[in-house]
């Protein structure tokens, strides 16, 4: 049996490329080798396509495929070659982007597939388009009648035209304190939080650097609470699990460089009935964007009152063999490496029925 040739997708311009290069890493070295042989395609921080080859290490090292290693460590370039991204279909069949934030988890990649009529795993367009923005994403699910947290908006042009004006909005319709997040990002890049006028104008600032559109959310004294998602027209949650962050927010630098002092309780110590609801809600999330493939859904519970926040969905999240979304489904026996064959399954499922839809009527 021929080999399925597995595109393995990473890097970007997005400030998460080195996220992405740890989540690609961790799958190429979990993934099927007698089942797929792995292409490597990177992107660049400048959006440059290049094509790296297995390399093999020393027989010190046991002469093994390293390129996982060199991936990691950011070291990776040294043996790539370019690529025209219009040659994909004649180097792979199968498309597994692992790239996080934007030009990899908004939807743009996702099309370039969709044009290439190339199958591939994880969310369509449209969904992870409506993921990746916060602030479309929660009208869609308000309308939806899901419970998210008071906010507005800021636009670049906004501020620009009159601060003070921009400021009073949200003064009067949010309040202090407040979160300030870039509406496009992820991995909690560009978040800071306003306790005054003066913070808040700053931290708009900050996150302004990132999009041009801000989401400003109101303070929740809340415990940060996560599921995750596998299914096309019949998705499931698997376990919930709660985020201990080691700093009054779970931000970039406690995500990824606080030497493991944040914490996963997997599973979250939540009563029977909340710990239901939060994986219903996350299903009708996940439906109401039209998702696919996989995603992790993120809550805020209350700590005061109980009240569940529907926060966000990310369609490509961290996912190392150590991150949130394959620890949540190792919890209900989902290994690493199945949730993987999973996604792809999905791709390859959803392929088939764009393609034979007219045959089916």
């Amino acid at each position: 049996m021929n080999k399925i040739r597995l595109g393995i997708i990473f890097g970007g311009k997005s400030g998460e490329h080195e996220i992405s290069l740890l989540s690609a890493a961790s799958i190429i070295r979990v993934v099927d080798k007698e089942k797929y042989a792995l292409v490597y395609i990177g992107i660049t921080k400048e959006g440059k396509w290049k094509l790296l080859p297995t390399v093999w290490g020393n027989e010190d090292s046991g002469g093994n495929d390293i390129t996982a290693d060199l991936i990691e460590k950011g070291t990776w370039l040294t043996e790539a070659s370019d690529l025209n991204p219009g040659m994909l279909p004649e180097i792979i069949d199968f498309a597994l982007p692992i790239m996080h934030g934007p030009f990899g988890e908004d939807g743009k990649i996702q099309g370039l597939f969709e044009m290439l009529d190339l199958p591939y795993g994880g969310c369509g367009v449209l969904s992870s388009a409506l993921a990746m923005d916060k602030l479309a994403a929660k009208d869609v699910f308000a309308k939806n009648g899901l419970p998210v947290c008071r906010h507005d908006s800021v636009m670049q042009v906004e501020l620009a035209a009159d601060k003070e004006k921009t400021l009073d909005k949200i003064e009067a319709s949010v309040g202090f304190p407040c979160f300030i997040k870039p509406a496009n990002m992820g991995s909690s890049v560009g978040i800071s939080k306003a306790t005054d006028r003066a913070t808040l104008e700053k931290s708009i600032e900050y996150a302004l650097k990132y999009d041009r559109r801000v989401i400003v959310e109101e303070y929740i004294n809340c415990r940060e609470i996560e599921t995750a998602i596998l299914g096309n027209d019949k998705p499931k949650a698997g376990a919930v699990g709660e985020i201990l962050p080691s700093s009054e927010f779970y931000d970039y630098k406690s995500k990824y460089f606080d030497g493991g002092a944040s914490k996963l309780c997997i599973p979250a110590e939540l009563p029977e009935e909340t710990y239901e609801e939060i994986r219903s809600l996350a299903v009708k999330a996940y439906s109401v964007i039209d998702g696919e493939g996989f995603a992790r859904v993120d809550f805020f519970i209350d700590k005061d009152t109980g009240k569940i926040y529907l926060n966000e969905i990310n369609t490509i999240p961290g996912f190392t063999k150590y991150s949130m979304f394959s620890l949540l489904w190792e919890e209900v026996g989902l290994k690493y490496a199945d949730v993987i064959e999973r996604i792809i399954e999905l791709g390859y499922e959803r392929y088939y029925a764009e393609n034979n839809r007219q045959a089916m009527l």
